[in-house]
């Protein structure tokens, strides 16, 4: 299982500085706040746990400052989910391979923008 995660993430995932909202947009609610991101993935952590396995319609709160868009909806899969660093918090990893050319170029300009430098 370890291999096969390894192979998926072929990005290095980005810390943000800013916890982007994300929200079930099937439902409204809020799954919890996104913390890393990559073209083809990102990692929420939240106060309740988030299934895995599950095909999600997404919607993030984007920063006006950084992106026109005010939100951006999209596909993506729960790969996983554990308990945080934090033990009031659970980390979700999503998979979102999928993604149109204009989310990805928004993700580009939110990971170049806001992304902490390592």
């Amino acid at each position: 299982m370890a291999d096969q995660n390894e192979e998926m993430r072929k990005f290095k995932r980005r810390h943000l500085i800013y916890y982007l909202e994300v929200f079930d947009d099937k439902t409204g609610t809020l799954l919890g706040y996104l913390v890393d991101l990559t073209v083809n993935g990102l990692k929420l952590i939240s106060k309740e746990k988030i299934p895995a396995d599950k095909d999600f319609r997404l919607r993030m709160m984007m920063p006006e400052e950084y992106c026109p868009e005010r939100q951006v909806i999209f596909e993506a899969h729960s790969m996983w989910c554990a308990g945080d660093v934090n033990p009031d918090f659970y980390a979700t990893g999503f998979s979102a391979p999928e993604l149109d050319q204009n989310i990805r170029r928004i993700f580009m300009i939110m990971i170049n923008q806001v992304g902490f430098n390592d």
